[in-house]
């Protein structure tokens, strides 16, 4: 690695982590100039906490909902700069591309050779998109809610134009029966777009993510000097800790700290049926990329 190289990526871990220079050209050294590994390197070590900035962003673009008579569709479109995320040819076409993606129930094989109002496929329209640009654009992903079994809500977080934005959650609630009651679902959207949370439940987390999770909390309390024998007792707290702060139900709620947002679900629900969230997804345009 280059000595400009080195030193962007150093640049590029400190502002991730908040650790001091030395501290990240030793983890860069260790990890063959890894961003990730260092991450890991860096925590497993007690240098560094977890932190959400940690997941890297690469990507600029849009995300865009739509919703028509109690059914929504999602989908994410990728540039490399955001220069050109707020390109009017840009903008149109994801826009056009929003409406084809609910007629096709975010299929993004069907979507690809869906015909825009030009009549030319959506995938050779983008290609001719990229020609024109001159930046490399993609589809990256789609979903879809239909109204079974509950009712959908959305919240568009850093809006752009009505529906189009740069993070974009929904939810699905069962056991809305009052009208006046439609604004626990915006709520709920709000707080997913801000609590970032991985699943419904302790239960729905991915065993990967914990187990991943629960080896760099071990490490980290055998490095901070810890007795052997504390290690189990002290890294039940903080699995318990972790599980608890990504599963939407045990998050405190945004909008009042001393309840959890199973507490606000039991507000909500009446003596005829319980306020249950069915699904949730939050797309934040290149989280992940």
């Amino acid at each position: 690695m280059s000595d400009k190289d080195l030193l962007e990526n150093i640049k590029k871990l400190r502002e991730l982590t908040g650790v001091g220079f030395k501290d990240c050209k030793i983890a860069l050294d260790e990890t063959n100039g890894d961003i990730d590994k260092s991450i890991e390197y860096l925590r497993k070590k007690g240098i560094a906490k977890a932190s959400k900035k940690m997941s890297r962003t690469a990507s600029e673009g849009l995300v865009i909902v739509k919703e028509e008579k109690g059914e929504i569709s999602l989908i994410e479109v990728n540039s490399e700069t955001d220069f050109v995320a707020k390109n009017s040819d840009f903008i149109n076409f994801c826009k056009e591309l929003s409406d084809l993606n609910f007629k096709s129930k975010a299929d993004l094989n069907k979507l690809n050779d869906s015909k825009m109002s030009n009549n030319i496929t959506v995938k050779d329209n983008l290609v001719n998109l990229i020609a024109k640009i001159g930046e490399k654009i993609t589809i990256r992903r789609a979903k879809f809610f239909d109204k079974s079994n509950g009712r959908n809500f959305y919240y568009v977080h850093s809006a752009v134009e009505k529906n189009i934005g740069k993070i974009v959650s929904i939810v699905k609630l069962e056991g809305i029966k009052d009208e006046n009651k439609n604004e626990i679902g915006t709520k709920l959207a709000m707080h997913i777009t801000a609590s970032n949370p991985l699943a419904i439940n302790h239960e729905e987390i991915d065993k990967n993510i914990v187990e991943k999770e629960l080896e760099i909390i071990k490490e980290e309390i055998i490095n901070s000097g810890k007795p052997t024998d504390m290690v189990e007792k002290i890294s039940k707290g903080k699995i318990a800790k972790f599980l608890n702060d990504n599963s939407l139900l045990t998050q405190i709620w945004i909008m009042d700290p001393k309840k959890k947002v199973s507490d606000i679900l039991k507000e909500y629900s009446t003596d005829n049926g319980q306020l249950k969230i069915l699904d949730f997804v939050k797309y934040k345009v290149g989280e992940g990329v």
